[in-house]
């Protein structure tokens, strides 16, 4: 007996099904690009329970006559081709006739439709594939269908969808697409029963822009409109400064049809690529206009994945018409600006002793500083010596108080700096763990160098070892940071913000954000999910500024949005890595004398802070051996 057999319709129309229906948002798609098929100028989406549990699309468009609603349900019949010539020249979003069905196979499916020329509507009911009822029905022209129970009889699919926020956010992602592709239809999205999308149907790109991403956004961005190669392209860019942390936020179409496309996000990025820093990636809303023989979009049943006959073209295309739009802006980013009271401007600031900690380098320091070159000790260290001493931080030592009066005759000053501008050489201070002596030049000492000052607001110089030892500050600092972060598991301490920090985000994004609360807490943020695309930030770890928390935020979720794979640990380390580099003392901040000092001192004692994060060297030393041989000495 032959073992070929012949499978049943329920079964293979559950194998079909599961090519295009993966998950609600894809039944979505779907019927969406149905209703635009069908001419439709006003398209409403209706979701609960992430989709799975109700969807409802409603148009006006043509509807289907009576006697084509059971056919419309039966697998490959389609009104949009009807030879093999008519697959080089698609111009529709569906052809392949395998929507409704596959639909109808996996759910409990109801459509209600009127024709412009039919007095009475058709309704229908489908469950599981078979048809259950056809009768007629009072409805205005145009198509609703309803989806109840999606994947009600395959269990096996449902045990793989994700939480309903997240499919209800991988709808939302859909309807966002397909109303950017088409402004001159008014769409409307409405979850859970309630109203979070309508756009105006104006056929103005800019004005679906703003319903869809919000004023920030579309305020960012920089008009296009380029011709190559017998190709047109249109549409938006972001300014460089508007760069994300993902390309989740470029989004590409192809004859108004919504594709992902390799060979585009890499000509935009390329465009780019000497406009913003690396790692970070431009947004797009572009559209792609070409004859369709040059385009096949009959890839796959989910038709985002298309081939284009001359991939250079449209990388060219991309790219110059990127690069055009760029080097034509005029515009730059506006700073934000930090308001102060009047009277802090008006009124001189007090000079008192500081007590600085080591890990608040970055705040800027209101000590005054005494003169540069005088000739007074800058350090006492045997007065005021701090009653609070933090654990694992070298003990605090402050400046001594001195009065504007001692400025008032600078050129008095000037000359008394010059004409003793150093301490004798013999009588030089090397600074030492113990702050409570002084420790004299050739004295052993488990960490004993000399300070000798700073270049360039970057570059730390001290002698170490009978060496000639060069910090990076920023990265040091960034080191030592991370490192302190991973040792306490972020435990390092939060700060309550005086303003909560909320933070829109790209649908992809946020369902990445939300899916990962916990851990990114467990970094030290307070974060909660805020809605609508969304999340609000209450506390974050020491030492960041609102505007590092809104940036941090981005760049954690575009991190997460492109590596999904990646283990806990690997995710921690990765935002460990970002905390640290927003919290670090910045190249060009200025700190004190006194900050730099303990700071230097910290960093040698830690034999383990020699590479920052990212692998950069935080200190390079050079021995006068190699400085001689530079002049010429030996």
């Amino acid at each position: 007996m032959g073992k070929i057999n012949k499978l049943p319709k329920n079964i293979w129309e559950l194998i079909a099904a599961g090519e295009v229906v993966e998950r609600p948002a894809s039944v979505v798609k779907e019927l969406l690009e149905n209703s635009i098929d069908a001419g439709a100028t006003d398209i409403t989406v209706e979701i609960q329970n992430g989709g799975v549990r109700y969807i409802r699309i409603t148009d006006n468009g043509c509807g289907i006559a009576r006697d084509d609603v059971p056919l419309a349900f039966v697998s490959h019949a389609t009104s949009k081709i009807s030879s093999a010539q008519d697959l080089d020249a698609i111009m529709t979003l569906g052809f392949r006739g395998e929507a409704l069905s596959s639909v109808a196979a996996v759910s409990k499916t109801e459509i209600i439709t009127k024709t412009r020329d039919e007095e009475v509507g058709t309704r229908m009911e489908i469950f599981g594939g078979e048809q259950v009822s056809l009768d007629d029905a009072g409805c205005p022209n145009g198509t609703t269908i309803i989806i109840r129970e999606l994947f009600y009889n395959t269990p096996a699919r449902m045990k793989f969808l994700k939480s309903d926020k997240s499919e209800a956010m991988a709808v939302a992602g859909i309807v966002d697409k397909i109303a950017l592709s088409h402004p001159e239809i008014s769409i409307r999205f409405i979850k859970d029963g309630r109203q979070t999308l309508c756009t105006d149907g104006t056929g103005e790109l800019k004005n679906a822009i703003y319903s869809v991403y919000g004023d920030e956004f579309s305020s960012s961005m920089i008009p296009v409109l380029y011709e190559l190669n017998g190709m047109k392209i249109k549409g938006f860019v972001s300014k460089p400064f508007y760069a994300r942390g993902s390309g989740s936020m470029q989004l590409f179409f192809a004859n108004n049809r919504y594709i992902k496309s390799k060979t585009a996000s890499a000509a935009l990025n390329e465009a780019y690529k000497n406009s913003i820093m690396v790692g970070k990636y431009p947004a797009c809303v572009l559209f792609i206009e070409m004859i369709p023989e040059l385009l096949d979009v009959n890839v796959h049943p989910a038709k985002t994945e298309v081939r284009f006959s001359n991939e250079k073209a449209i990388f060219e295309l991309v790219y110059y018409a990127a690069k055009n739009a760029i080097s034509n802006d005029a515009s730059r980013p506006q700073a934000q600006l930090k308001s102060k009271p009047v009277s802090d401007i008006l009124q001189p600031p007090i000079p008192e002793a500081e007590q600085t900690d080591l890990y608040s380098l970055n705040s800027e320091a209101t000590t005054d500083k005494p003169p540069v070159f005088s000739s007074s000790p800058v350090i006492n260290t045997e007065e005021n010596i701090p009653s609070r001493i933090q654990l694992n931080t070298p003990e605090r030592v402050t400046y001594k108080k001195y009065n504007y009066e001692d400025e008032i005759d600078l050129s008095v000053k000037t000359a008394e700096a010059f004409s003793n501008p150093f301490d004798d050489d013999d009588d030089e201070t090397v600074y030492s763990e113990n702050p409570n002596k002084d420790i004299k030049k050739g004295v052993d000492s488990e960490v004993a160098f000399k300070y000798l000052g700073e270049a360039f607001k970057t570059y730390i110089f001290a002698e170490y070892n009978g060496k000639l030892a060069v910090i990076d500050k920023h990265a040091a600092h960034e080191r030592m940071l991370y490192n302190k972060l991973k040792k306490d598991n972020g435990s390092n301490g939060s700060q309550l913000m005086l303003k909560p920090c909320t933070v829109v985000l790209s649908k992809e994004e946020y369902v990445a954000v939300t899916e990962n609360l916990e851990m990114i807490r467990s970094a030290g943020f307070e974060i909660d999910d805020f809605g609508d695309g969304s999340v609000i930030v209450r506390a974050c770890p020491l030492n960041l500024e609102n505007e590092d928390v809104t940036q941090l935020i981005t760049e954690i979720a575009g991190y997460l949005t492109q590596n999904k794979r990646d283990i806990l640990p690997e995710q921690l380390d990765w935002v460990y890595h970002s905390i640290a580099c927003r919290a670090a003392i910045k190249a060009g901040n200025k700190q004190t004398d006194y900050e730099l000092i303990e700071f230097t001192k910290q960093l040698l004692s830690d034999e383990s802070v020699r590479y920052c994060p990212h692998g950069r060297p935080v200190l390079i030393e050079l021995t006068k051996y190699e400085l001689d041989k530079q002049f010429g000495r030996v």
